[in-house]
Order: C-alpha cells, then sequence, then structure tokens
C-alpha cells in the first residue's frame, strides 16, 4: 500500500477525535477495574492477590502482546482490527457478567478484553501516525489522555451502574457502550494514494513459475497420462479395428515422451520450490539472528539496561494503587458518605495533567527528559511509603492525586527511550520495554494482594511498592550520572549504533 504525504489535518482531525474515543470506551473499564475488584471479592470470596490477576492481565496482556498487535496492524490494517477488536471489548465484558468463578474472570476479562485493549491501542496509534507528521505529537498526545478520562468517568459510572443494576448488569451495560467502537473504528479511513490504480485480481498467467507449487489435487502425472493413453487406443479401436495394435505401439511411444517431459516438469519445480524455501528459511534465521545481536548491543548501554529494571520495578510498585485504591480506603474503616469523588477517578483526572504538563516540560531545551523522569519515578516511590499512613479520606485523596500526576510520566517515557538509544533503534527498543512494562503491570497487583492475604494489612505491601519503584530510580540515576560516561570514554568504545545519554547536555 502506497501512501500519501501525511495531511497534518483534514481527515486527519476525525481520526484523531474517533482514536480518542476508541481509547476512552476500551479502557475506561480495565483501568477503573478497582471499583469491580471489590464486587468480585464479595462474589467469589477468593483472596485478594487471586482476584487482582483479574484487572492485571486486563491492563497488562495487551502489552506483553504487543510484538503480536503489531503484526496485526501491519497485515490486516487499523481499520479491520479495530472493528474485530470492538468485538473483542464489547464481547468480553458482557461474558464476565455470567462468569461464575473467578478463573471465567481470567479468560475473559483479563484475556479477551486486555487483548483487545492491546490491539486498539495499536490501531489508534498507528493511524493517527499516518495522518499526522508536523503535528504528530500534539495528535498522539490528545488521543493518549482518552484513556484517563475514560478512567475518571467509568470509575464512577461503574459505581452507580452496580447501585442500580448489580455487578452482572454493570457489565452488560458497559460491554453494549463499548460497541461503540465499530462506529469509531469504521471512520479509520486508511491514507492511501489518490494517484494509485485499484488493486486488481493477479492473472495467474502473470505470476511467475517460480512461486508455484507443483501439486495435483486429484490425480498424480502418471495417474493422467494413463487415462490419456487409454482414452486415445479406445477411441482408435473403435473407428478403425485392423490398425488398433499399431495406433496403439503409435500411441504409446508418444505419450510416453510426453510422460519423461512432465516428470522432468515436475522434478524441476520441485528443485525450484525446495531451493526457494531453503532460501527463504535461511532469510528468516538472519533475521532472527540480527534481532538478538541488536538486544544484546542495547543491553551493552548501561542507561538502557537500567531503564529497563527501572520500568519493570516501577510497574510492580507504581501499578497497584490504580487497582487497589478502593479497598485501601475500605480496609481503613473509610465510611462511602465521606467520598467526595472515588480516588480512581481521582487517579485519572490527575493522570491527565500530568501527561500534559509532563509532555509541555519535556519540549523545553533546558529540561533533561531523563532527569525528569527519574523523579517521578522517586516521587512515586516516597508516595507509596505515604499510603500505609493515610487514616482518612482527603489524605488518600490528596495521595492519588499525587500518584495519578506522577503517573503521567508515560509520556515523556518515548522521549526518554529515544535520547538512550536513538531514533535508529527507538522501534526495537520500546517494543522491549514495553514487554517488560506489561510484565511489571501484570504481576504488581497479585503480589500486593498476596502481601495482604499474608499480614491481613496493606502496610507491607506498599512498603515493599515504594522500595520497588525507589530502586528503580535510584538505579537508573546512578546509571546516567556523567561518570559513566567518562569512564566509558577511558575504557572500550561503545557498540555502534549505540548512544549514551548525556546527562550534562542540557545543563
Amino acid at each position: 500500500m502506497v501512501f500519501r504525504k501525511p495531511p497534518d489535518g483534514g481527515w486527519g482531525w476525525v481520526i484523531v477525535v474517533v482514536s480518542f474515543f476508541t481509547q476512552f470506551l476500551c479502557y475506561g473499564s480495565p483501568l477503573a477495574v478497582g471499583v469491580l475488584y471489590l464486587e468480585w471479592l464479595d462474589a467469589f470470596g477468593e483472596g485478594k492477590g487471586k482476584t487482582a490477576w483479574v484487572g492485571s492481565l486486563a491492563n497488562g496482556i495487551g502489552l506483553l502482546a504487543s510484538p503480536v498487535c503489531s503484526i496485526c496492524v501491519s497485515s490486516f490494517g487499523a481499520r479491520p482490527v479495530a472493528i474485530f477488536s470492538g468485538f473483542m471489548v464489547a464481547g468480553g465484558l458482557m461474558m464476565s457478567s455470567f462468569a461464575p468463578n473467578i478463573y471465567f474472570l481470567y479468560v475473559s476479562y483479563g484475556i479477551v478484553v486486555g487483548l483487545g485493549c492491546g490491539l486498539l491501542y495499536t490501531a489508534t496509534v498507528t493511524i493517527t501516525c499516518q495522518y499526522f507528521d508536523k503535528r504528530r505529537g500534539l495528535a498522539l498526545g490528545l488521543i493518549s489522555t482518552g484513556s484517563s478520562v475514560g478512567l475518571f468517568i467509568y470509575a464512577a459510572l461503574q459505581r452507580e451502574l452496580i447501585e442500580l443494576y448489580g455487578l452482572d448488569g454493570c457489565l452488560l451495560i458497559v460491554g453494549a457502550l463499548s460497541l461503540n467502537i465499530l462506529a469509531c473504528g469504521s471512520l479509520m479511513r486508511p491514507l492511501e494514494s489518490s494517484s494509485s490504480p485499484p488493486p486488481e485480481k493477479m492473472c495467474v498467467d502473470k505470476v511467475p513459475d517460480q512461486y508455484f507449487v507443483y501439486h495435483e489435487k486429484e490425480k498424480t502425472v502418471e495417474e493422467n497420462i494413463s487415462i490419456l493413453e487409454k482414452g486415445y487406443i479406445d477411441e482408435k479401436c473403435v473407428n478403425n479395428v485392423p490398425d488398433c495394435k499399431q495406433e496403439s505401439i503409435l500411441s504409446k511411444n508418444v505419450l510416453s515422451s510426453i510422460n519423461v517431459n512432465e516428470k522432468d516438469t515436475y522434478k524441476k519445480k520441485v528443485v525450484e520450490q525446495t531451493n526457494f524455501c531453503k532460501q527463504l528459511a535461511k532469510r528468516k534465521w538472519q533475521l532472527y539472528l540480527t534481532y538478538w545481536k541488536e538486544t544484546m548491543v542495547l543491553f551493552k548501554n548501561k542507561v538502557f539496561s537500567a531503564l529497563f529494571v527501572a520500568i519493570l520495578l516501577f510497574d510492580i510498585g507504581g501499578f497497584p494503587p490504580s487497582l487497589l485504591m478502593e479497598d485501601v480506603a475500605r480496609s481503613a474503616n473509610i465510611s462511602e458518605d465521606d467520598y467526595f469523588m472515588p480516588l480512581i477517578s481521582i487517579i485519572g483526572i490527575m493522570t491527565t495533567v500530568g501527561k500534559l504538563i509532563l509532555g509541555i516540560l519535556a519540549d523545553f531545551k533546558w529540561v533533561n527528559t531523563l532527569y525528569l523522569y527519574v523523579t517521578t519515578l522517586l516521587m512515586t516511590g516516597v508516595a507509596l511509603f505515604a499510603i500505609p499512613f493515610a487514616k482518612s479520606y482527603l489524605t488518600l485523596a490528596m495521595l492519588s492525586g499525587i500518584l495519578g500526576f506522577l503517573t503521567g510520566n508515560w509520556s515523556i517515557f518515548p522521549y526518554v527511550t529515544t535520547k538512550t538509544v536513538g531514533i535508529e533503534k527507538l522501534t526495537h527498543a520500546y517494543g522491549i520495554l514495553m514487554f517488560f512494562a506489561g510484565l511489571g503491570n501484570s504481576l504488581g497487583p497479585p503480589i500486593v494482594g498476596w502481601f495482604y492475604d499474608w499480614t491481613q494489612e496493606y502496610d507491607t505491601a506498599f512498603y515493599f511498592s515504594g522500595f520497588c519503584v525507589l530502586l528503580g530510580g535510584f538505579l537508573l540515576l546512578l546509571a546516567a550520572l556523567p561518570c559513566w560516561n567518562a569512564c566509558s570514554n577511558q575504557g572500550s568504545k561503545l557498540p555502534p549504533n549505540t548512544y549514551s545519554y548525556k546527562v550534562a547536555s542540557n545543563a
């Protein structure tokens, strides 16, 4: 498919709007799953660690499967993938309303909804990047706020629906709302070149012979020749009986030569196909070797290795509050009458604010994005340590707002990755980091839940979460200090196409 120059406007703004609502509709419920988490605890009577797997899978499986999602969008296009994924999200939510146990929710809500969200995220980002070039940062920033706004609204919406229609009715209604993703997906018109002719069916005659696999579905070559031979002899024998034997001998000689030619052609095609498959397998193997070599080169970069550890530890420790904060308030015996708004809604709206403000700060030349990212990690760790000391709704609301704002550091994470490995290796490095971010999202809430099941209080769990985030932040800070650059310059040279982050370059 040939794409024309991104218009940076026009139908692109329609793409931005529908992508915003797509992320709003698909991520609203999974990000606000903390409201459903309380109901599942009461409904199934399982432990907090086991129940937390539902929400963690829904938010982590999309990142874990990001390579598969990228292949699907590249192969089929954003519009078909968005429509199909809309059915997945809506169907998974509706099936969850009929869940007989927590294990059913692992599949229906955790895997089906989570994978659908991952596909929709990839589709919306891909189609937006196709329509925008100069304003790509603005467009991506706008659509990324859809998930945060969805968290803010769905937290209150699901709570209200549960009070009116119960847990099952809430999931059915939320699933029905997700069907609007189909309408959004249908508007994701691919950006094709207007001068390119419409696709035509390829004629068989125009296809090179080496791409055909010689294959007879019904009969082999020998069977076809024997049938032709028999039919030819029978016809001659009926018309001229005396010459039957002579014609039979002649036809056998002719058809035997045809048989030899057909066999030679068949062997030739088999050899060509065998060589083609060998070359293809060799090429694929070379691609895999190149991929792993480039991966090893990436991990030789100290800052990238520290960034990989930091993102894993950050998601293990920093993601659980968005899932468990409501249960933390209930465990602290805070009455729902004291609620001004759900704590998850506060996290959602402040995440939106954090994405915008941190993204704006990252554009200033005097701001070092890596130091800014490390600062958010360290502050997140301190806020997590403070959660056990919060015993009122006001203090929990303040901490929720701080954590939500700092979670907005996702908006500057691509900047940090680009500065660390260079634009040439951004796609490769970002895919690796997102995989481990998904792993952290999947493991964080169950670990915190297991701590509660073990100690019957959240204090130890959030001390552990804060320690993980602080450890990741300090490791990244140490790896980025200027002394590392001096040591690396005096020692061996950096591998080709890798970059050491010059922390003091913009100071």
